[in-house]
């Protein structure tokens, strides 16, 4: 960990962010060529890799599960504005793209991250062991978000489709941030110890996530946190310069315009997804587990909010009911989820179900 406690001008970890971000200026709302989208997909890549680096560092100067809530709401805060942007711009098309990728990324958190998370930490010691208070909480907040924000306006009657009224929509806008607020005061407050890691034993590990290094100076952790905003802002934006190209390849693959939401997620959560993984092979599985349900509920907590302050200027209907087939999928990963998480404990087998269940997400979302 030292090495990664001393950034200096010359690290690929602060080279590449910058980078990544000039690129981003220079090909905004650009047509661009094959070999530049391939440069642009290039950087970006690289710029998820600086994002969990740095997200690491900051992680280990400020102790968990402060560290957590620092990459989960860094990416929330640039992908909600990558979000509206696209909803501004995008006219009909993309009437569902909230509620698309807010679909997709609960399920890529809840069933991708954490199922990935406890695969690697049961193979790691045989069962990969949590605290079942605080993740239970958190995945309990994850459902009722979920619900109200993504369930409910499919069976509301105030208006036609699955939509919300104005007032509903304000409600939910509320009801998401209260609740999240919520459980933020809670995992960094009153009840901090039930998100830090434990042993097999049951006792609490070390804080800062690491036995071994000390923790970086305030100068360090200030100038990672300020390299983590840049390389996300260049995930987020170069995600959306290539999106075209994705949207073109998804188009003459004759899939659904809504994969092309599947697949800007599956980019924009990369970061977590690395740290996490990385986490649970340090046997930390509580952070993977802090990371995939606080970005989470982060996702549904931010962007409804700032999608219903955003539909005063939107044109057309708001989109948030799920269907059936993503009805299903939601109920049987909360169940599942339920089901893991109370024993405290989880084998392969649970990780498995959950990587299956994202599988299955992803595959109906391509073939519904």
């Amino acid at each position: 960990m030292s090495a990664l406690l001393r950034p200096r001008m010359s690290d690929w970890t602060v080279v590449v962010p910058v980078l990544a971000v000039v690129l981003l200026l220079v090909t905004w709302n650009r047509e661009l060529p094959g070999l530049l989208v391939a440069v642009v997909a290039a950087f970006l890549a690289g710029a998820v890799l600086a994002a969990v680096h740095h997200a690491e560092v900051v992680a280990h100067k400020v102790g968990e599960p402060y560290g957590s809530l620092v990459l989960a709401v860094a990416v929330t805060v640039i992908e909600v504005a990558l979000i509206v942007t696209l909803m501004i711009s995008g006219g009909d098309k993309t009437q569902a793209l909230a509620r698309d990728t807010v679909f997709a990324a609960v399920m890529i958190t809840c069933n991708g991250i954490l199922g990935l998370s406890l695969l690697l930490g049961a193979l790691r010691r045989r069962v990969a062991v949590f605290n079942p208070e605080g993740t239970g909480g958190a995945l309990a907040t994850v459902a009722t978000l979920a619900t109200l924000s993504l369930v409910v306006p499919t069976f509301t009657t105030s208006k036609t489709g699955p939509e919300f009224s104005p007032a509903q929509l304000a409600f939910a806008a509320v009801a998401s941030l209260a609740l999240y607020g919520l459980f933020v005061m809670v995992q960094t407050g009153r009840h901090r110890d039930y998100f830090l890691s434990i042993t097999s034993d049951g006792s609490v590990a070390d804080s800062d996530g690491d036995g071994h290094a000390d923790p970086p100076s305030t100068r360090t952790a200030v100038i990672s946190l300020v390299l983590l905003v840049v390389a996300l802002v260049a995930v987020v934006g170069d995600a959306k310069t290539v999106s075209p190209t994705i949207e073109a390849g998804v188009a003459a693959a004759n899939l659904p315009q809504s994969f092309v939401g599947v697949v800007i997620a599956l980019l924009v959560l990369l970061p977590e997804t690395l740290a996490a993984a990385r986490a649970a092979r340090r046997d930390r599985v509580q952070i993977s587990l802090n990371l995939a349900l606080g970005s989470a509920m982060a996702s549904i907590g931010l962007t409804i909010p700032a999608i219903a302050v955003a539909s005063i200027w939107l044109d057309g209907p708001l989109l948030l009911g799920l269907g059936g087939t993503q009805l299903t999928l939601l109920a049987l990963t909360v169940v599942t989820g339920v089901l893991t998480v109370v024993p405290g404990r989880a084998t392969v087998l649970q990780g498995g179900v959950h990587l299956v269940l994202l599988a299955a997400f992803v595959f109906l979302a391509a073939s519904p």
